[in-house]
């Protein structure tokens, strides 16, 4: 037994808009990977000890550059 399939007719004012992410959140992103990507490698210059300039900063290197991929993704079109 076939069953036969029902197509549904959408109206146009229900349909709804999908938005992708925009070009200045493009640019957003891909500034945050830049700054994960220094970040880390900041982070290769760190001391056993966590105790110089390096082991200071690569963590808020890359915990921002996480932020800012965040703030990229949810950045609206204008």
């Amino acid at each position: 037994m076939a069953k036969k399939i029902k197509e549904i007719q959408i109206p146009e004012k229900q349909k709804i808009a999908v938005a992708g992410i925009s070009k200045m959140g493009k640019k957003i992103i891909f500034s945050g990977i830049g700054l994960l990507i220094i970040g880390f490698f900041i982070l290769t210059k760190t001391d056993p000890g966590g105790q110089n300039w390096a082991s200071i900063i690569s963590p808020f290197l890359i915990v921002g550059g996480y932020i800012i991929v965040a703030v990229g993704i949810i950045f609206p079109e204008k």
